[in-house]
């Protein structure tokens, strides 16, 4: 009688997505309504396990409200840096109550590192992207690592970097979600109005994106509405987000 051969037991290590993933994804839900595809993705748990990065910056609301709508009990995901303004934390628990957001999930950097790298909390003065990395990118990086996609926040008509947003993109194998790649400022506030949601309680003062407030400016007129992030620094993203790449077929333009 011929032996068995046992098949070894293996950990399937591979990602979860590729950009052939977001390609289809993008084609699937071109020129389809936002909240069409919010309710597609999440009601057909069509991303896994799925978190919303937010900022609770300037727009946040949006998103928020969309996602809430269709299903409040996705997770968000907020990283508390130490360095917030205090009006974002207090817009935070607004919007918390407001949205009915039933998990909100408060992120913050680990201690022992803090007082190794940064004992003095002012490494945002002279090493901004080594700030960005202990305070944010380690614990966001660390909290995802459940979670098969993320929802965020970002916008095409931001900045210059994110010109070619698309609505879904690849990160570290995980599946990155756009909702609002294609919305423009005048869209922004027409939700926020209909939907009679809070600013951020900065905006009315000159702040149009709104991070950690030692790294935080107001805006002219006419700038891009970023450019007071970071203000003297080459520096545009705090490296959670990269400069956007367009994907698909090699066109300029964003894949909506």
């Amino acid at each position: 009688m011929a032996e068995t051969v046992r098949v070894a037991d293996r950990i399937n290590t591979a990602p979860r997505y590729t950009q052939s993933d977001a390609v289809r994804l993008n084609n699937m839900f071109r020129g389809r309504d936002t909240v069409e595809m919010l309710t597609v993705l999440l009601h057909e748990n069509m991303l896994g396990d799925a978190a919303i990065v937010s900022s609770f910056g300037a727009e946040s609301a949006v998103l928020l409200h969309l996602i809430a709508h269709v299903d409040p009990s996705v997770p968000v995901l907020f990283l508390d840096t130490g360095k917030h303004f205090p009006e974002t934390i207090t817009y935070m628990d607004e919007l918390r109550v407001m949205l009915g957001l039933l998990d909100l999930r408060v992120l913050a950097p680990d201690p022992a590192l803090l007082r190794q790298k940064d004992e003095t909390g002012l490494r945002w003065s002279y090493d901004p992207d080594g700030c960005c990395d202990i305070r944010k990118v380690m614990p966001l990086s660390a909290a995802l690592a459940g979670f098969d996609a993320q929802f965020t926040g970002r916008k095409a008509f931001q900045s210059s970097t994110r010109r070619a947003l698309p609505r879904f993109e690849i990160e570290d194998g995980r599946l990155k979600v756009n909702p609002l790649a294609d919305w423009d400022k005048d869209r922004i506030d027409a939700y926020m109005a209909e939907h009679r949601l809070p600013s951020h309680p900065l905006v009315e003062q000159g702040y149009p994106s709104i991070g950690c407030s030692p790294c935080t400016t107001k805006v002219a007129q006419g700038e891009d509405p970023r450019s007071g992030r970071w203000k003297g620094w080459d520096k545009v993203e705090c490296g959670i987000h990269s400069a956007v790449t367009p994907i698909g077929d090699g066109s300029e333009d964003p894949i909506f």
